[in-house]
């Protein structure tokens, strides 16, 4: 410690004796012109690209302050450096003024590709020519002078300069308060995955990404500088075409079709509407959202978050609210991916938290106590036809869940024909854990606070947790009534209806638990399991019905 601060200081040392051996060898303005650099820091940096037609009557865009620097040197010319250009002219001096004469210079300017036909990927670029002209300053003392005040600059010897120039650059200067809450958000995240085990194989990525999209830097999306994930041609941005173009959410349900046994489906078919019941949630959130004035398309991107089904939240958010669609008025429908990818994965990591309480309230401790009737066997061939019997019923239901039903089934089908055994282990293992690491990095890198910290945000966090609320409390209500119905020598637990939302396994894990803990002989895994893979299901074939509605 004691050697760091030593090199430390002797650093300074150096620097500042630098400084004040140029001031001794001054010896003439001249001199004193040539000699370091002269630098000015001020508003007038836009860090993201932004059209003025974007911006409400009343609002400016936002600038931030950037050093300029200007290096004079002995055969008359200078530069002029920003963070976005480099400008050179020529000088001369007439007394104490410094006349400055600016060669023109062809910039590129860019602005968003708001095109809804285009990929909305990349930027729309203008070529301008800019002439600076002649711009006149009077030395006086260190401090260059010009006509208005806010470009004065000031002299620095070079290692000075230098030093605030990676000052500038560092993550330090660039930090907002929301880039720390958004960091603090993402340690809870993985807090809540090592601590709690909730969600681990998403939770701990989400996290990781939300602190990748939150580091802070000299933000150069204007000119691309190929960092952040907003920035075309930037590795994260080409990851994150993925989630904005869809292509993730398919794939994974390739890895969960591959991974997921339908047997207590196929042996209790009655239970399929407990997964349909389930997706209650989606429509009432869906309305909730136009009464908070989403426009239709975001109102149904935001309701799937009540599937509890985090993939078919950003297969239809890619769809619905991706910034790039136009209204009918012709107005663009808001980027809302982030936020509701978030949340969807969020309530489904925090499943063992929300769902317990809600049973409780709506189940008696007799209820809670039914054991069922143990599943039938199902054959080789039942489960062999069912993928393909549920991809022709589903997908004439909802053709545009298509991608997602149709991955689906056929990575089941994979699993239970018994001769794609490389594919299906391929699917359920090292495809769906790439695809995963992925999309939970990726979509946490989203989240970077200037686009995520909004109000509109904080409303889908709230239509979230009332969405997924909904979805368990209509799960179980609609199991209360079967039950009801049933015969007392086939009753229903009403719990298992909990495990109808999508959230697979971990809300039918949370009724076994709550069976075991009611009646430690229930065992209620394999029932819970039935409703439970029929929610993704019916989520896939809700978020269908939306997207032909809602397009």
């Amino acid at each position: 410690m004691n050697r760091l601060i030593f090199i430390m200081l002797s650093f300074l040392f150096v620097a500042f004796s630098g400084n004040i051996c140029e001031a001794s060898d001054k010896g003439s303005l001249k001199d004193e012109l040539v000699h370091g650099k002269w630098m000015n820091r001020a508003d007038g940096y836009i860090p993201k690209a932004i059209r003025a037609a974007d911006l409400k009557p009343d609002q400016k865009a936002r600038t931030v302050a950037r050093y300029k620097v200007y290096s004079f040197y002995d055969d008359g010319t200078f530069t002029m450096d920003s963070i976005k250009q480099r400008y050179t002219g020529t000088w001369q001096l007439e007394g104490n003024k410094v006349i400055m004469t600016f060669n023109p210079k062809k910039i590129t300017e860019f602005s968003p590709n708001l095109d809804p036909n285009a990929s909305g990927q990349g930027y729309v670029t203008t070529d301008v020519m800019v002439n600076l002209g002649i711009r006149t300053a009077t030395i006086n003392g260190d401090v260059l002078e010009f006509s208005n005040p806010t470009q004065n600059a000031y002299h620095n010897s070079d290692a000075i300069a230098g030093m605030k120039n990676f000052w500038e650059f560092t993550g330090f200067p660039n930090a907002t308060t929301g880039n720390l809450i958004m960091i603090i958000i993402a340690l809870i995240f993985i807090w809540l995955a090592i601590r709690f085990d909730y969600e681990p194989m998403l939770l701990i990525p989400i996290g990781m990404g939300i602190i990748i999209g939150n580091i802070p830097f000299y933000m150069g999306e204007a000119f691309n500088l190929k960092l952040g994930i907003y920035e075309p041609g930037s590795v994260l941005n080409i990851l994150y075409s993925g989630v904005i173009n869809g292509w993730y959410p398919p794939l994974i349900f390739l890895g969960i079709g591959a991974m997921t046994d339908f047997s207590s489906l196929i042996s209790n078919p009655r239970l399929m509407l407990l997964g349909a019941a389930a997706q209650l949630g989606i429509f009432v959130t869906f309305l909730g959202a136009l009464w908070l004035g989403f426009a239709p398309p975001e109102a149904g991107a935001i309701g799937i978050i009540g599937g509890a089904d985090g993939p078919t939240a950003i297969f239809l958010s890619s769809k619905l609210a991706n910034g790039v669609n136009m209204l009918a008025d012709g107005t663009l429908v808001k980027n809302l991916i982030g936020p509701i990818a978030i949340a969807a994965y969020s309530y489904m990591a925090l499943v063992p938290v929300i769902q317990p309480p809600v049973i409780n309230l709506l189940t008696t401790k007799h209820e809670r106590k039914i054991k069922m009737r143990p599943p039938r066997s199902v054959s080789r061939l039942e489960k062999q036809l069912f993928p393909i019997i549920g991809l022709l019923l589903t997908a004439f239901i909802a053709p545009s869940a298509l991608p997602l039903l149709g991955m689906l089934f056929f990575g089941n089908l994979l699993k239970e024909s018994t001769v794609t055994n490389r594919l299906a282990n391929t699917a359920s293992n090292a495809l769906i854990d790439t695809i995963t690491m992925l999309l939970g990095v990726t979509v946490g890198a989203s989240t970077q606070a200037d686009v995520f910290l909004t109000k509109d945000s904080i409303l889908i966090f709230g239509l979230g947790a009332f969405s997924f609320i909904i979805a368990t409390a209509g799960g179980v209500l609609v199991a209360k009534i079967m039950n009801w119905l049933s015969p007392k020598s086939n009753p229903i637990n009403p719990m298992i209806g909990a495990a109808g939302v999508s959230a697979v396994p971990d809300s039918a894990r949370v009724v076994q638990n709550l069976g075991l803990k009611n009646d430690p002989t229930n065992y209620l895994l394999m029932h819970a399991m039935a409703p439970n893979v029929s929610g993704v299901i019916g989520s896939a074939v809700a978020a269908g019905t939306l997207l032909s509605f809602l397009m």
